[in-house]
């Protein structure tokens, strides 16, 4: 069921692979309500992915971006700025990857090379997509930036490994940038901590199916879908919540604040 929550606005759209993805659910919800959008992603991601798809569905332009590059960035605000006539209302930062989880290092042994790729793929790219706004005046006064997190960034999930401390740094970002955005321009600046999500990058994870059941049994809602997550985004670009920012939100059906649930404790009594 559409709102119109997003009627008018314009927005990017990082990140979308597959229909597995997050960001794709977010798209197809954002066109739902009102909005008009951009699709980005790296290039290797445009040929792997299916991203035509989506762009055709929504009818939006697709601009190839690779994250660690100022220039495709500046180019992905240029290119969107001439298509719109002006700035964006929101924008969505749906990116994370870590070459030492892909080949299965484990934190103890991680290579710093590898690190140094996930970290700034995962999180400097939120820093920089933002600077780049900020300099080339892209985002519209009362903007919504969200990027996705996941609760390891606060505890530990062993086979997480470095993408808990991406994460963690992509959240101290969005709080630290958030502050500036909001005193020059009033752009708000969130991050989502949603509930393991069966995604092409979350199922790369090592025991990841372990993840979804334990979160499952210790949520007293149950695991939010991306579904889910795609209406919680849209309710945080609309204008229903301008005076919220520098948040880390927790949508996970309860998980983060639960120390124990009574499934878990007969899990563990069997």
């Amino acid at each position: 069921m559409a709102y119109n929550l997003l009627k008018g606005k314009k927005g990017i759209i990082f990140g979308a692979l597959n229909e597995q993805s997050i960001a794709w659910k977010v798209a197809q919800r954002a066109v739902e309500e009102g909005a008009e959008i951009i699709l980005t992603n790296a290039p290797i991601a445009l040929r792997m992915g299916e991203l035509n798809k989506l762009a055709e569905e929504c009818n939006a332009p697709v601009i190839a971006a690779d994250v660690t590059s100022n220039d495709d960035i500046a180019n992905l605000f240029t290119k969107s700025k001439e298509h719109f006539g002006g700035g964006v209302d929101f924008i969505l930062h749906s990116i994370g990857m870590s070459v030492n989880v892909r080949k299965g290092i484990k934190y103890t042994d991680n290579n710093y090379d590898f690190t140094h790729k996930g970290l700034d793929i995962s999180a400097l790219s939120l820093h920089r997509v933002l600077q780049t706004a900020m300099k080339m005046d892209a985002i519209n006064e009362w903007g919504s930036v969200l990027a996705l997190t996941y609760i390891a960034a606060q505890r530990v999930f062993p086979d997480y490994n470095d993408m808990a401390d991406n994460k963690a740094y992509l959240e101290s970002i969005a709080r630290s940038f958030g502050y500036y955005y909001g005193v020059q321009k009033k752009v708000r600046i969130n991050t989502v901590s949603q509930s393991p999500t069966r995604t092409t990058a979350g199922s790369g994870v090592k025991g990841f199916d372990g993840f979804i059941n334990y979160a499952e049994k210790m949520s007293p809602l149950g695991n939010a879908d991306a579904n889910q997550c795609a209406d919680y985004c849209v309710s945080m670009f609309s204008d229903l919540t301008k005076m919220v920012t520098m948040q880390n939100l927790f949508h996970d059906g309860g998980f983060s604040f639960t120390g124990v649930t009574q499934a878990v404790i007969e899990q563990m009594e069997k």
